[in-house]
C-alpha cells in the first residue's frame, strides 16, 4: 500500500504541471459536456429506466437494479429485482428505444440481506457520499443548446462548452445548417457522421458528468429504484443546492433511517415527486438532473 502511494506521488512529482485554469475548489467552472438521449450511453440509461418503470407498475416500492450494455445489434440486460418482470415487456421496451436488437435478458432475485433491510420500512438502500452543486450559467446554457439541437436532429449528439468555445458534434446533420445557427462553434471536427449504437457501444451510468454537472460523486443515477441513495439522495442534494444556491454534501450508510435530519422516507418522496414530474425513470434518463 505504501509503495503504491509513493509510486503515485513519484509520477505526480516527475513532471512539470502547468498551472490549472481554475483554483482548487472554485465555486464555478465554465467547462461542461452534455450528451443527448440518442447517445449510446443514454440509450442504455433509458432502457434501464424503462425497466424500472415496468417494476413500478407492478409495485409501489419495488427493489430493482438494472445494468445494460448495448451495441452492434445486441443488448445485454441484468436485473436484480424483487418483482417479476415479463420478458416480453422487457424486450419490447428495449426495442422501442434502441430499434431491432437482440436482447439477452437475465433476471435474478434481490439479495436476501438487502431485502431484509427494506422489509419493515423504507431505509437507505446503500452507502455513499453525495453532493449537490448550484448550476452555472454555462451549464444551463449548454443544456438549452443541446435540447434545441436535439429537437431538430433527434440522433446521437455531444456538446461541449469551454469558456467562449462551443463544440457541437451532431450526427445525421448537415454541417452548413449547424453553422448557420452557431457560426462561432466548432462543428463536427471529423466531418458529418452517423453515430448510434452501430458505431459505438453504450452502458448504464457512463455519462454522469452530463447528467449531474458538478454534483458528480460516485453513485450512478439510472436503473435503480428510489430506495437506492444513488437515486434519491442525489436528487435531494441537487434540488436543495438549486433552492439554496449553496453546495450540499451528505454521506449515508445502508440502513440509515434519517438523511439530512429528514426521515429517509421523506427524501424518497421528494425524489418520487421529481421523477413523476419528469414522466418516469425512462424520461429521467434522457437528460439526467437537468
Amino acid at each position: 500500500m505504501i509503495r503504491d502511494i509513493l509510486s503515485r506521488q513519484y509520477i505526480a512529482n516527475k513532471y512539470t504541471w502547468a498551472a490549472g485554469r481554475w483554483p482548487f475548489l472554485t465555486e464555478e467552472k465554465n467547462m461542461f459536456e452534455k450528451v443527448n438521449p440518442r447517445h449510446p450511453d443514454k440509450i442504455a440509461d433509458r432502457i434501464a429506466g424503462a425497466i424500472v418503470d415496468l417494476a413500478y407498475r407492478e409495485n409501489k416500492n419495488p427493489r430493482i437494479a438494472v445494468e445494460v450494455l448495448i451495441g452492434h445489434g445486441k443488448c445485454h440486460i441484468i436485473a436484480e429485482t424483487s418483482v417479476y418482470l415479463d420478458r416480453k415487456d422487457v424486450i419490447k421496451a428495449a426495442r422501442r428505444i434502441a430499434g431491432r436488437v437482440y436482447v439477452d435478458y437475465v433476471e435474478v432475485p434481490q439479495d436476501l440481506h438487502l431485502a431484509d433491510n427494506q422489509s419493515e420500512k423504507i431505509r437507505c438502500g446503500d452507502n455513499g457520499i453525495f453532493k449537490g452543486v448550484p448550476l452555472t450559467k454555462e451549464q444551463k446554457s449548454l443544456s438549452e443548446i443541446a435540447r434545441k439541437i436535439y429537437a431538430n436532429y433527434p440522433s446521437d449528439g455531444k456538446y461541449i462548452i469551454d469558456g467562449e468555445k462551443l463544440i457541437i458534434c451532431q450526427s445525421k446533420a448537415k454541417n452548413y445548417e449547424l453553422h448557420k445557427k452557431y457560426p462561432k462553434a466548432i462543428i463536427n471536427p471529423l466531418g458529418e457522421w452517423t453515430g448510434g449504437t452501430d458505431v459505438d457501444t453504450g452502458a448504464t451510468n457512463r455519462k454522469l458528468g452530463s447528467d449531474m454537472a458538478d454534483s458528480v460523486t460516485g453513485g450512478g443515477l439510472h436503473g435503480k429504484d428510489l430506495s437506492k441513495a444513488d437515486v434519491s439522495v442525489n436528487i435531494y442534494c441537487f434540488l436543495k443546492a438549486q433552492a439554496t444556491n449553496q453546495v450540499v454534501e451528505i454521506s449515508c450508510a445502508i440502513g440509515d433511517e434519517y438523511i439530512d435530519n429528514r426521515p429517509y422516507e421523506e427524501v424518497v418522496e421528494i425524489a418520487r415527486d421529481f421523477i413523476n414530474v419528469l414522466g418516469g425513470f425512462e424520461k429521467f434518463a434522457e437528460w439526467g438532473l437537468f
